[in-house]
This record gives structure tokens, C-alpha cells and sequence, in this order.
């Protein structure tokens, strides 16, 4: 009896570990519906001509996150036009973290005149459900006939400063091929940034 019961515990404790792990590359990512800073719901289903989908877990107060603002603009400009087009989610408490409410990220799109959906999960539904660890972290979906699959997982690129002219850009390469009917030759890399500042139990 003793050793079925330490049997199921472990059993448990797997299977809680899988529940929170997060997707892994070739899951199919459900929809989701989350506050704009607009204050209109946004999923992925509203953008009907999309091909697939970057999905950004960021922040407005992460230092990591800042200094990846231009270079998110800017994967938006270019591939957009190619039917992937960049989906931010903040995954912060705004009560842990002040400086990521509502009002704040608002702010923040209108300085760097942000030009896609800037999401809000303070409840963090959907950072668990990925399995987003940092801000930024990415998640590349293809958009296919049996749903939106998850093609990579990880840092935008191998630059965090900023300043690498030799850096690897591992979004770029992922769409490149994914565009093209090949798969990604990275699929995942480690995501480098602030860990999520989670809402504190019984909040």
C-alpha cells in the first residue's frame, strides 16, 4: 500500500510538472483572448490573413525587454507584411510590478508607437499555458490546417547588449524557413531577460 501511494505521488508530481511545463515545439497552441491596450479583446483568430504568428512575452520595465523594443518594432515592419506579424503579451503583475499597468503600457505603445496588439495576462492564464519563463521570451506559430504549431521557442537573437554585428537572429531565421515550407534549423534557444513578476498567491 505504501508503495502504490509514493507510486501515485510520483505519478502527480509528473504529471503537474507536464501541466506547467509549457508547449513544446510541433504542440498546437490554443486561442486565446486577451485586453488590448485599446481596451477592445484581441486572439489570434481576429487576424484572419495572418500565416502565423510572433508572440512576444514582454514588458515595459525589464531592461532585457527595453532593449529589444526597437528590434521588436522592427520584426513587426518586416515580416507583418508577410503574414506574421507580432503578438506582445505582458505577463506582469501590475500590483508586483506598478510600472506594467494598463495605463503604463498604453503609454508605453504611444511612445514607441507600437503597431501591434500589446496584450495584457496579469492573471497569467496564458504565460503558463505557453510556458513563458522571461521577458522577452518567443514563441513563432504557424498558422496550418490542424491549428497554430509551434515552430520556436526562445531569445529573439543571440545579442542582448545590442551591439553584436555578428549576432545570430533566430526569428528571423525561423520565419525565413518556415515561409519557405522548411522548418526552423534552431527551434529553441534559452530566452535571456527578467524573470515574470508572478501575482502573489491568494492576491
Amino acid at each position: 500500500m505504501k508503495k502504490l501511494l509514493t507510486l501515485c505521488l510520483v505519478c502527480l508530481g509528473f504529471l503537474a510538472k507536464a501541466q506547467t511545463a509549457g508547449y513544446q515545439i510541433g504542440d498546437v497552441a490554443a486561442d486565446f483572448s486577451l485586453k488590448n491596450i485599446n481596451g477592445k479583446t484581441v486572439s489570434l483568430a481576429d487576424m484572419k490573413s495572418a500565416k502565423g504568428y510572433i508572440v512576444v512575452f514582454t514588458c515595459n520595465t525589464c531592461p532585457y525587454a527595453v532593449a529589444y523594443e526597437d528590434r521588436i518594432i522592427a520584426l513587426n515592419k518586416k515580416y507583418s507584411a508577410m503574414g506574421y506579424t507580432v503578438v506582445a503579451i505582458n505577463p506582469n503583475d501590475p500590483v508586483a510590478q506598478p510600472a506594467d499597468t494598463h495605463e503604463k503600457m498604453q503609454q508605453k505603445a504611444k511612445d514607441k508607437g507600437f503597431d501591434f496588439p500589446y496584450l495584457m495576462d496579469p492573471d497569467h492564464i496564458i504565460t503558463k499555458q505557453f510556458g513563458a519563463s522571461r521577458t522577452p521570451h518567443v514563441f513563432i506559430l504557424e498558422k496550418t490546417a490542424k491549428g497554430n504549431v509551434v515552430q520556436y521557442i526562445g531569445a529573439i537573437d543571440s545579442d542582448t547588449e545590442g551591439n553584436n554585428p555578428d549576432k545570430i537572429n533566430y526569428v528571423e531565421a525561423a520565419i525565413n524557413a518556415i515561409s519557405t515550407g522548411k522548418k526552423p534549423a534552431v527551434t529553441t534557444t534559452k530566452a535571456i531577460g527578467c524573470t515574470i513578476k508572478w501575482k502573489k498567491q491568494g492576491a
